[in-house]
């Protein structure tokens, strides 16, 4: 849910404070919310929502201005506007709501000015945590691709939300970030599929060719555990997922790639790792057959604890650095779809 769609103000207030807002700013980034100690009076709170009432209102302008909502800069700054305000009203006592709005409102000042191009970086703000980073090579990658301009929106606000995930993480650890990890991950498989797709009318013939890129799903096992019964119930949605969308889409699997891997725990050594990420492979090539895949068009590979996507250093106790790790101890399922 956007920034817009708590506030119960007509559009046409919004905008009347936007209009003071752009004639203040002269081109700059300049607001600032009060600080913490000073949010305790109504006075201030109001203060603070005006500011992000103004924000909205000079995003809002920009669309109306000819800017598309699926624009990858229109869509970053509210997704930075919508977490800072996720985070303000949550009463955040770090620098975050106030950091995350700062880079929400440069890319309107960019936008504004008609600046070209427009960086398309992304802020660690408030010393945020860079956590998965497959999630965000997966992203990086769409950047560079024809379905971009389909996938854009989804790029901008998966971005947005690892950022989030990060700063959740550096304050209250994993238990914190996760859910926040879990919206990057759907924006991310999202973002894919909108790419995939990007020019093709469902209700016609494609009209121009489907991106080559492959469905990826990972299948994520409990500690020290390889089994059909060891895999979080949840992570087999992901495969699922996969399958129905190839399925819908009408599409020929070429191949699937398993690749096993095990999180970095090293009480039974390098070896052992090896082989719980080739048996988790297996075990999952076992559950594609179960579901119609053939078998021979599946190959499996293991990495051990050689990739970790996620490091959850300083994280304790044990339990909650188990949890953390939880990530790492997956088979990554990638889906590789004839042309």
């Amino acid at each position: 849910m956007t920034f817009m769609q708590t506030k119960n103000r007509p559009l046409r207030s919004l905008l009347a404070v936007a209009v003071f807002a752009v004639a203040g700013t002269a081109g700059a980034q300049q607001t600032q919310l009060n600080p913490q100690a000073k949010r305790i009076s109504d006075e201030a709170i109001h203060a603070d929502l005006e500011s992000y009432e103004a924000t909205q209102g000079r995003i809002q302008a920009l669309n109306d201005g000819g800017r598309p909502i699926r624009d990858y800069h229109l869509s970053k700054a509210q997704c930075w506007l919508d977490v800072s305000f996720h985070e303000y009203t949550r009463n955040d006592r770090s620098a975050f709501p106030q950091e995350a709005l700062t880079e929400s409102e440069k890319l309107i000042v960019d936008m504004e000015n008609g600046v070209s191009p427009i960086p398309t970086d992304t802020a660690l703000v408030n010393d945020a945590k860079y956590l998965r980073a497959d999630l965000w090579q997966r992203l990086k990658v769409i950047h560079g691709t024809p379905g971009f301009a389909c996938a854009s929106q989804k790029v901008a606000c998966g971005e947005v939300e690892l950022v989030h995930a990060g700063n959740e993480f550096n304050q209250q650890q994993w238990r914190h970030s996760k859910p926040y990890i879990q919206i990057a991950e759907d924006l991310v498989n999202e973002a894919e599929t909108a790419a995939r797709l990007c020019g093709v009318d469902p209700a016609g013939p494609a009209v121009a060719p489907l991106a080559a890129g492959p469905l990826i799903a990972n299948v994520l096992f409990e500690f020290d555990r390889d089994g059909y019964k060891d895999i979080r119930t949840y992570s087999l949605e992901s495969v699922d997922r996969a399958l129905a969308t190839i399925s819908n889409e009408k599409r020929e699997l070429a191949g699937v790639t398993l690749v096993g891997h095990a999180d970095r725990m090293q009480g039974n050594g390098f070896d052992y790792n090896q082989a719980l990420s080739e048996r988790r492979a297996k075990t999952v090539r076992e559950l594609l057959i179960g579901r119609g895949v053939a078998a021979d068009k599946i190959r499996y590979e293991y990495r051990g604890d050689t990739q970790q996507v996620q490091q959850c250093d300083g994280v304790k106790p044990r339990a909650a650095l188990l949890e953390c790790l939880l990530p790492n101890r997956r088979v990554e399922v990638r889906f590789e779809l004839a042309q």
